[in-house]
């Protein structure tokens, strides 16, 4: 069973705009808890609480043990709304679960050992191509994240899933092909460096030929005049 968080709530008796707006004037984030066929239960956390949560990976990844009005809820964040302007929460939707339950969940990736890729070492860049990957699990088996060891990796390599340890309870949604998960790319200053001296090389050419052109031109003038004279 996954390690579940103490998360430290209070009951709030109103629901609706109003209400939730009051809650946020007192200086506490609205929340609620639904799901396992129970009735729902409005509650309203400390944003500093709920901050410190966000600000670590896989918030909807991670089982909380919510204690209110001497009842424990073990749930999941399911919603997550914020501010459009400062970012910080301004309501969570929590989901109860039971040993039943599974969830499609989008698993954060992990990318360690930089310093050990051959490719990165010579300049080249990490090119993620899945930040998460949905698994379907019970929430008590979810992965808070999966890491990709990328020691040995040289510029042109590529990760895909199936060089990935999985947790043994998850099954991929996407389970029908081998999908890419990052690639090891060429620098890019390095490539605009080079075309951009192809081009100079191209440009420099044609007005070398223009000038020869011109002195070829003004030669014939002096002999014609010379001629006249």
């Amino acid at each position: 069973m996954a390690q579940s968080i103490a998360l430290a709530a209070e009951a709030r008796d109103m629901s609706g705009t109003g209400a939730a707006r009051a809650t946020r004037r007192a200086g506490r984030v609205p929340c609620i808890i639904y799901g396992n066929k129970e009735e729902p239960v409005l509650i309203s956390i400390d944003p500093m609480d709920l901050q410190k949560q966000l600000r670590g990976p896989g918030f909807f990844a991670r089982v909380f043990e919510i204690e209110v009005g001497g009842q424990k809820h073990r749930v999941l964040a399911r919603d997550l709304q914020v501010d459009p302007v400062t970012d910080k929460p301004i309501h969570v939707d929590f989901m109860r679960f039971s040993a039943s339950t599974r969830l499609n969940i989008d698993v954060q990736v992990i990318f360690e050992n930089h310093e050990e890729s051959p490719g990165i070492k010579r300049g080249g860049v990490l090119n993620v191509v899945r930040h998460t990957v949905e698994m379907l699990c019970n929430p008590d088996s979810i992965p808070e994240s999966i890491t990709v060891d990328l020691t040995g990796l040289d510029i042109g390599d590529s990760v895909h899933i199936s060089s990935v340890e999985l947790p043994g309870d998850v099954e991929l949604t996407i389970s029908d092909r081998d999908f890419t998960i990052a690639t090891i790319a060429a620098p890019t200053l390095l490539v605009e460096i080079e075309e951009e001296g192809e081009e100079g090389v191209e440009e420099g050419e044609g007005v070398e030929g223009e000038e020869g052109e011109g002195e070829e031109a003004a030669d014939g003038e002096e002999k014609a005049e010379g001629g006249e004279e």
